[in-house]
């Protein structure tokens, strides 16, 4: 890591690193859902994007930023899903072999689609294994780089620029939301908004069940928890990054909570009215809109829809009986 923090020029740089070759997501409005919220929603559709994430910004722009010998000896990540198959597609476009230490209970339409791009999985227990250390002692035997999936200025860099696209795309927003894992995400729309939109409060949404980011937003010190127990599998992390946590406590102006229950009610929204197909953890941010509209009404809020991929079974199963009641 270098001793330089990050900063809203190095997102600027990785925007330039990802023209071409991310997809400039689509910005998805709904007259019906300004009305039901009493706002102006704006939705950054993440879920559209190369691997179905917003995280195949930050993978490309980190693996193309290896110097030639370093690529050769290949990559190794840790991943739940979305930061894996990013990894595994950004390593195939740059010829670069990729290593995922990737959960037993990860959703089984994440690990195939990482295996199509060609990497090669290592399972471990997230009860009773450490993904960092089993990363880091693969990368001591084969020489691979290790490339995290939020604690590193390149993949935060590259994340922040899907906020930078919806800033171009919607100046004036009031508000910003984006999910919250460890960091990365937000960190990356933190630093985006303070160079297009300084006046733009940035907002944070994690689940319910795995509230460290928001007890150390408050506390002023990285808080430690267990694997959270919620449907957002791409929020389960247990504690923010070292680079991140001092972008968010610095920037961002708050971080809202979302139920499991909240985040199907957001899907099911989403599904019915925009015909947009989003996973759990990509709602986080839309569920926290719905939360805070009677707070923010009248405002201009851009949402970062951040992911789909969630297996279609598992969809149906989340979202039965309710969109129904909605249609």
């Amino acid at each position: 890591m270098p001793a330089a923090p990050i900063t809203p020029e190095h997102v600027l740089a990785a925007a330039d690193v990802l023209r071409g070759v991310a997809h400039r997501t689509p910005v998805v409005t709904s007259r019906r859902l300004d009305v039901e919220l009493g706002l102006r929603l704006y939705l950054k559709c993440e879920n559209l994007q190369r691997t179905g994430a917003f995280k195949f910004r930050g993978a490309y722009h980190a693996i193309s930023r290896l110097a030639p010998e370093a690529r050769e000896r290949g990559v190794v990540a840790y991943s739940s899903g979305n930061h894996a198959q990013a990894i595994a597609c950004a390593g195939a476009l740059l010829g670069v072999p990729t290593t995922i230490v990737m959960p037993t209970d990860a959703p089984a339409s994440k690990r195939a689609a990482t295996e199509g791009y060609g990497a090669r999985v290592v399972e471990y227990d997230r009860a009773s294994e450490d993904r960092i250390e089993i990363g880091a002692r693969i990368a001591a035997e084969s020489g691979a780089s290790v490339i995290p999936p939020y604690d590193h200025p390149d993949i935060v860099a590259g994340q922040g620029t899907a906020a930078l696209e919806l800033h171009e795309e919607v100046p004036d927003l009031d508000v910003v939301v984006a999910c919250l894992g460890g960091g990365g995400l937000l960190a990356g729309t933190a630093l985006a908004t303070a160079h297009r939109a300084p006046a733009c409060r940035v907002y944070g949404a994690e689940p319910a069940a795995g509230d460290d980011g928001k007890r150390s937003f408050d506390t002023g010190e990285i808080i430690r928890i267990p694997t959270p127990a919620t449907i957002a599998d791409g929020a389960q992390t247990q504690f923010l990054g070292d680079l991140t946590f001092p972008i968010i406590r610095e920037r961002v102006t708050d971080i809202v909570t979302v139920s499991d229950d909240e985040l199907v009610e957001a899907m099911c929204s989403l599904a019915s009215t925009t015909k947009l197909l989003a996973e759990p953890t990509g709602v986080l941010s839309y569920a926290a809109v719905r939360q805070m509209a009677p707070q923010w009404q009248g405002a201009r809020v851009g949402v970062i829809v951040s992911g789909g991929n969630v297996d279609l079974d598992r969809f149906a199963a989340l979202v039965a009986g309710r969109c129904r009641a909605r249609s």
